[in-house]
């Protein structure tokens, strides 16, 4: 344990860089054994989506590399801001008119659009938990509608009050002037019309919590306490980070003024902020970045269509300060990254498996073994099968090439030819055009079939690997190499990539390879 400690001290993997940040910051732990707080935020008014789960698998990544350094307790709290008035109809879910009738008021005193529960936070509430729990995240969830309106927060709303007006000296400074005339950090709740006010608040009692406001048109003082108010956002931050003692909560660049400004309240209010970094966003296909309002995006069922858990968890781990491109097509990539990351594990030593990806997606316990065929090759297998293709028409070409291959015995595999399947259905067979062979390309092909039938029974993926590089060498010189394997991918495969052709040959079949020629040769006749 103190060898593993001691490199994970001097990792430069970026959870284990964080981590010790927690570890500069209570190097003692915390006063009376109190646990490191680790927080994530979730508004409720929208359904949860891909950077919802970023953001809770990121921080879980850390919390998990501080636990390998620490022996302090930790607590993750996923926070759901379900007091937040609604601002503006969400496009992807119904009865729209209902919510619309209900613009302004808290998300969590709004009828549910779609019947099932009490509230539409409540609604979206149990789908975070239940998209949270599908993963087997290890958190603590609470509601900032629950926080409030059971006097969980009182006390640091009677800080706020007390610290009101050095919290608008740091806020108004930030705002256009004509947001100045209406800003206020405490949002009442209008006890007429149930809404949540956007107007000056006068403060009459900060220990009692009494605020004054206009409503209408007429002068009411109220409480802010018990769920009568919330906060406005940057100040809400910030009053959570000293209620809960948040030690650590990363957040997106797009929020950097939020996280300085909630970090200057905090210090008003006499905490300290927590530590944290600011991840990138991510863009699209065309590097525009990415919006719910332009549905631009990619979302986390699409994903897990495509591709294991394990592969959206490794892109997320990769680079989380550099703006990525998250897209239908880096999916096969990260499928293959993820498990060769998994197949090189076992035999680095212990400062390079710290720093390996899937260290931190499985806490240390990858899988012991990547599954026989990569899946590249399994796209390019169903590619030549066709939109049609079927599981059990992968499994007959596999039994082929593995002994005793069954879905039973190689489980990873078997998911692996599920998700290659959906995406050569839905995205790849479309496109896939296999043009005809050029004059030069036609004739390297027939030496190609002439020496593969050739072969005696049983050549396997290196030694059909050597015959294709031999004949290119041959045809098109050793500085054209990569012309003629294109010629193949474009001609065999109909893409402009694809895999060793050695292995996919062996896969798919000596003479399924030659009767593939065949049909390319008869094209160009």
């Amino acid at each position: 344990m103190t060898e593993f400690r001691d490199a994970a001290l001097l990792s430069k993997a970026w959870p284990f860089e964080e981590a010790r940040k927690l570890l500069k910051r209570w190097p003692e732990g915390k006063p009376g054994g109190a646990p490191i707080v680790f927080e994530t935020g979730y508004g409720p008014s929208g359904l949860p989506h891909i950077g919802t789960f970023t953001e809770v698998l990121r921080t879980t990544m850390v919390r998990r590399a501080f636990a390998a350094l620490s022996d302090a307790p930790t607590r993750l709290i996923a926070f759901s801001d379900d007091m937040d008035g609604l601002r503006k109809v969400p496009d992807n879910v119904p009865n729209g008119e209902l919510l619309r009738a209900n613009l302004g008021k808290p998300l969590s005193r709004i009828p549910d659009p779609f019947g099932t529960h009490e509230s539409f936070a409540a609604h979206n509430n149990a789908r975070l938990r239940e998209f949270l729990d599908r993963y087997g995240f290890e958190y603590e969830f609470a509601s900032s509608t629950d926080y409030y309106s059971a006097g969980r927060f009182d006390n640091a709303l009677r800080l706020v009050l007390r610290h009101y007006q050095a919290i608008l000296d740091i806020m108004l400074p930030t705002l256009r002037a004509e947001r100045r005339e209406t800003y206020s950090p405490v949002l009442p709740i209008s006890p007429t019309t149930g809404v949540v006010l956007q107007v000056p608040v006068e403060v009459v009692d900060a220990d009692a919590g009494l605020v004054a406001f206009d409503d209408g048109g007429e002068r009411v003082v109220q409480s802010a306490l018990g769920g009568l108010a919330k906060l406005q956002w940057k100040v809400d931050w910030a009053m959570r980070w000293v209620a809960l003692g948040v030690d650590y909560e990363m957040a997106g660049k797009d929020l950097i003024d939020s996280v300085t400004q909630s970090g200057k309240i905090a210090r008003a209010l006499g905490a300290r902020p927590p530590e944290g970094f600011n991840y990138e966003m991510f863009l699209d296909e065309a590097g525009e970045k990415i919006s719910k309002s332009k549905g631009n995006g990619l979302s986390l069922d699409q994903w897990l269509r495509y591709g294991p858990e394990e592969s959206l968890a490794y892109f997320l781990y990769r680079e989380p300060r550099r703006a990525k491109q998250l897209h239908l097509g880096v999916i096969p990539r990260a499928v293959e990254d993820y498990w060769k990351s998994a197949a090189d594990y076992h035999a680095q030593p212990l400062e390079q498996r710290l720093g390996n990806p899937v260290h931190h997606i499985h806490s240390g316990e990858p899988p012991a073994a990547a599954p026989p065929v990569s899946f590249g090759l399994l796209l390019n297998l169903v590619g030549v099968l066709g939109g049609e293709a079927s599981g059990s028409q992968v499994w007959a070409y596999l039994a082929r090439y593995l002994p005793d291959a069954t879905p039973e015995r190689y489980p990873a595999l078997d998911r692996l030819i599920g998700h290659a399947l959906a995406y050569n259905r839905d995205h790849v067979a479309p496109t896939l055009h296999r043009r005809a062979p050029t004059e030069a390309e036609a004739a390297a092909l027939r030496d190609l079939d002439a020496a593969l039938a050739a072969l005696p029974e049983g050549a396997g993926a290196e030694e059909l690997q050597n015959l294709v590089y031999a004949i290119g060498k041959e045809r098109f010189g050793a500085e054209r190499l990569r012309d003629w394997f294109r010629a193949l991918y474009e001609t065999l495969l109909g893409s402009s990539q694809g895999p060793r052709m050695g292995g996919f040959i062996a896969l798919y079949g000596v003479a399924n390879t030659r009767r593939l020629i065949a049909e390319t040769l008869a094209a160009k006749e």
